[in-house]
């Protein structure tokens, strides 16, 4: 009994180290007979996560194993990659990027610029801004960079007036003027789409735009001028902003090859920024 469970172990580690031994020898053929270096990267469903897995084929070519993960809130990315827990995250701006350092007292820097986004309009009541009603009710984000761009949006297509023209930190309290007095919601960035019927007009992320099915070139009643300055970054920590790793995966998100898949796939409501 115990020659047969000591014969069945036996083969059972066998069997272990051979897998193991497989799994190593897949990675170094992948990467030309080198070791695979693994890199962690904290992303938003769309356009981001899908960025990154269109280049994981290219990164693993050049000896990088991407691995993604997936968020739906702009706050954990940048927490889990501050606590080392990614490598690196891609779903912002710097103007948030730069906000977030200062209020949770975080030292991440971006690495590459990829793309813009810009924030539009949207309405499932009514086609036009003519249409709003007085005392509108009105979604926008309530982060501090979002939020102020969504009230810029909204003042530089007549709705209200703010107190010094297009505040990057701009809050409702900077209001001067609200001709239509229209009443300013503020919502958790993600939850604005989900909860669109509810607004007259809500200003809605591109990001989370698409990923509710809506389309931004088509369903958007304004949006944001296509040269603005929130260009979504690579976000990465000092130690680690210069590693190989790194700047394999700054150089694939920066190549032609996705200038064209962003350009095929979004048809402009995404546009590159390099």
């Amino acid at each position: 009994m115990k020659k047969g469970l000591f014969a069945l172990l036996s083969l059972l580690l066998v069997v272990a180290l051979a897998g193991c031994g497989s799994k190593n020898a897949e990675d170094k053929s992948a990467a030309g007979g080198k070791d695979m270096e693994t890199i962690t990267v904290g992303a938003t469903a769309v356009p981001h996560a899908e960025i990154l897995k269109h280049i994981q084929p290219t990164l693993e070519k050049e000896g990088v194993k991407l691995e993604i993960k997936e968020f739906s809130d702009y706050v954990q990315p940048n927490v889990q990659t501050f606590q080392k827990q990614l490598d690196a995250n891609f779903f912002q701006h710097k103007p948030y990027l730069d906000d977030e350092n200062s209020t949770r007292k975080m030292d991440l820097v971006p690495v590459v610029a990829v793309h813009v986004e810009p924030l539009g309009a949207y309405s499932k009541k009514h086609k036009s801004i003519d249409e709003l009603p007085d005392g509108a009710v009105v979604g926008i984000p309530n982060d501090k960079t979002n939020g102020g761009r969504a009230l810029a949006l909204l003042e530089k297509n007549g709705l209200i007036k703010l107190k010094d023209d297009n505040m990057i930190q701009a809050t409702v309290k900077d209001i001067v003027e609200n001709p239509k007095n229209i009443q300013i919601k503020e919502l958790d960035a993600a939850m604005l789409p989900r909860q669109l019927s509810e607004f007259d007009l809500a200003v809605i992320n591109t990001n989370y735009a698409l990923d509710a099915g809506i389309d931004p070139v088509k369903d958007a009643l304004f949006m944001e001028d296509k040269d603005n300055p929130y260009a979504n970054i690579l976000v990465a920590r000092p130690d680690n902003k210069d590693s190989d790793a790194m700047k394999k995966l700054a150089a694939a998100l920066t190549s032609d090859d996705v200038k064209k898949f962003i350009e095929d796939n979004y048809k402009g409501a995404i546009i590159p920024a390099f």
